[in-house]
């Protein structure tokens, strides 16, 4: 806590737990920046390597780790809690549940942690002035636009963090070996390689993606549901087996045999 006339002012870090924000965290405490307390949000859509990361930092951290959640939690939103919808004639008008977010519609990130960090710093600021350090990197410029950014001041791109982090014995249980980028493992804009790594290395969570996509109404992406994209890793494992390639013109077609579509649509 740092008075600077006026309100007292207090200094806090976001820490999503991934790379960037853990870089952020421990260089501000290693150079002693001020920082009276770090903000981990929890989603309840961590890997399991993530919550085991969080609370080694927090035990080495000489500030508190605040942990906020938002109370009714993924599930609800995703199954039950059902939005006024903006045109009562849509086709999604009275459908349970918010469904899968899309990259025009991240319900998630605004539901469960930017409305929930708000809520809690709107309570602190009647009282103090926040200084919010948010962990963006250097090579995100895109996504700077307010508060402090200590990464983009000290020129810390993404590798920079994760070598960092590295050097200080920070190393996630090697997860960063198997993704480029660490979010929410149920994450509908992950890339096929990712999923077919989640499908691979974490089947249990896999089989919980089945399971929630059979219960609602909105295809987990675009282009494939949980179910298709089942279907074609397990055609695409079958074609390995048989030393045959994965890509081209006779694997879509075969493939969209099984997922009964077109064959002359474009390869995915």
């Amino acid at each position: 806590m740092h008075e600077d006339g006026g309100k007292e002012k207090l200094y806090a870090a976001s820490l999503s737990g991934g790379k960037d924000s853990t870089a952020m965290v421990l260089r501000l405490v290693e150079e002693g920046w001020p920082l009276d307390f770090v903000m981990f949000c929890d989603t309840g859509l961590e890997f399991p390597q993530m919550y085991e990361h969080v609370e080694r930092l927090e035990k080495a951290l000489p500030v508190p780790v605040v942990r906020l959640k938002e109370e009714k939690g993924f599930e609800y939103y995703l199954l039950r809690y059902t939005p006024e919808r903006k045109d009562p004639d849509s086709p999604y008008a009275g459908m349970p549940g918010m469904s899968w977010a899309g990259p025009r519609n991240r319900w998630c990130t605004s539901v469960l942690k930017t409305a929930v960090i708000n809520r809690y710093l709107s309570g602190l600021r009647k009282k103090y002035d926040i200084v919010q350090y948010i962990g963006i990197a250097a090579d995100e410029p895109q996504r700077v636009r307010e508060y402090r950014y200590p990464l983009v001041e000290w020129g810390m791109t993404e590798k920079d963090c994760l070598d960092y982090c590295y050097e200080r014995g920070y190393n996630w249980d090697g997860l960063y070996r198997l993704f480029d980028r660490v979010s929410c493992w149920c994450c509908p804009l992950q890339g096929l390689e990712e999923l077919r790594t989640l499908r691979r290395e974490f089947p249990e969570l896999w089989g919980q993606l089945l399971e929630w996509e059979a219960k609602t109404w909105r295809n987990f992406r675009k282009d494939f549901s949980v179910q298709e994209l089942e279907i074609r890793f397990r055609f695409e494992e079958e074609r390995v087996r048989e030393g045959k390639r994965i890509r081209g013109k006779e694997f879509f077609k075969e493939l969209y045999g099984r997922l009964g579509r077109d064959g002359d649509r474009a390869e995915i």
